[in-house]
């Protein structure tokens, strides 16, 4: 039986040509860093990788600085500021959750999922303006997109920096540093179809950032650690192609669309969380009250159809999401969420596998 996989939002299958190329560099030898012909060619992968992320965010290559990933990423940015008053909101992912500390203060969101503006003008008209803001631009539970460049221009007027977790809109959306005008953004390349373990911050011209990872002087002494040459090479062509074919989201869309309307149809008593917001095109987060979501993905995978939850599992225990829950969701509701996220490899056959699969499951729950 054919798997289906439909959790790109975990990570993307990797594009053909990003494997072939992280392939061909690991068969080649040479340290980034050495000044002989092999670090040279080595080199030349991670400046070439640098420039095709750059185009990615529109912003030079000097303003990209990779990273092992978008937590590093996170912990980078945030480790300047937990002696600082930070501003993040309510439904961050968790690794901005645990980077910023206790004494982040959260901005609550609507029941769409989106950033309660009122409640956020109202934090940062305060005595002391936050040292700095970080929204994730699309959350990767339901794929609601927040309104960053609005956030960042009234952080801006209070003298406050802004920072943003690009990660789920990559090659899903513009994520031009300008158009967001946000100062530093996270990107992990396993999101848009690159390889696992790198990403990036992306800076704002003239701005620096805090030293996280302290040895050698590579990345210019903003990152210490010898370049991961290969993964770097495949972030940057993932990068290249999802510049490239942004236009396809909307082929996916109308897959997400069409599938959300087939649940419907199967029943009526499901909620879509965000649905009323702008969300990315490649995710649907679905609630069916009465049935745990552990149920339906066990159920699902039996099937061999592999979907992800809207809560994370954590020591073996089963807990409701924080993103559902900051959207006002009952504790049962938000364990009964399912998140279904759709990428490049995605097909129609996909889609009619789950629909059949989960109308069995809620066939059974209602006899």
């Amino acid at each position: 039986m054919n798997k289906v996989y439909l959790d790109y939002n975990a990570t993307a299958r990797m594009r053909p040509e990003v494997i072939d190329l992280v392939t061909k560099v690991m068969h080649e030898v040479g340290n980034a860093s050495s000044v002989h012909d092999f670090g040279r060619h080595a080199r030349k992968y991670v400046e070439d990788a640098r420039e095709q992320v750059a185009n990615l965010c529109n912003v030079t290559p000097d303003q990209v600085t990779f990273t092992s990933g978008a937590t590093e990423s996170i912990n980078t940015i945030l480790s300047g500021y937990r002696d600082k008053r930070i501003l993040i909101s309510a439904i961050e992912h968790p690794a901005v959750i645990a980077a910023a500390g206790n004494n982040a203060e959260k901005i609550p969101v609507t029941s769409d999922g989106i950033v309660d503006m009122d409640a956020y003008k109202r934090m940062l008209d305060n005595e002391t303006p936050p040292a700095l803001v970080c929204v994730m631009l699309v959350n990767s539970e339901t794929g609601v997109i927040q309104p960053i460049a609005e956030m960042a221009k009234l952080a801006h007027e209070k003298g406050s920096l802004f920072f943003t977790d690009a990660v789920q809109a990559a090659g899903r959306m513009d994520i031009s540093l300008d158009t967001l005008s946000v100062d530093f953004m996270a990107l992990s390349a396993h999101k848009f179809a690159g390889p696992q373990g790198v990403g990036a911050i992306i800076r704002g011209s003239g701005l620096d950032f805090p030293k996280f990872m302290l040895g050698g002087g590579q990345e210019k002494n903003y990152r210490a650690g010898t370049h991961n040459t290969a993964g770097i090479a495949g972030m940057g062509i993932a990068a290249e192609w999802a510049l490239n074919h942004i236009a396809d989201y909307k082929k996916i869309q109308n897959l997400r669309d069409t599938m959300e309307q087939k649940l419907r149809q199967i029943s009526n008593q499901i909620k879509i969380y965000g649905e009323q917001a702008p969300r990315v095109g490649n995710t649907t987060n679905v609630g069916f009250p009465g049935i745990p979501a552990q149920t339906q993905m066990m159920a699902l995978d039996l099937d061999g159809v592999c979907v992800s939850s809207g809560s994370a599992c954590s020591s073996g225990s089963f807990k409701a999401s924080h993103v559902l829950l900051a959207m006002g969701a009952s504790e049962e509701d938000a364990k009964s969420a399912l998140r279904i996220s759709l990428g490049w490899a995605t097909t129609q056959s996909d889609i009619n596998r789950f629909l059949e699969s989960w109308e069995k499951i809620v066939k059974r729950a209602t006899q």
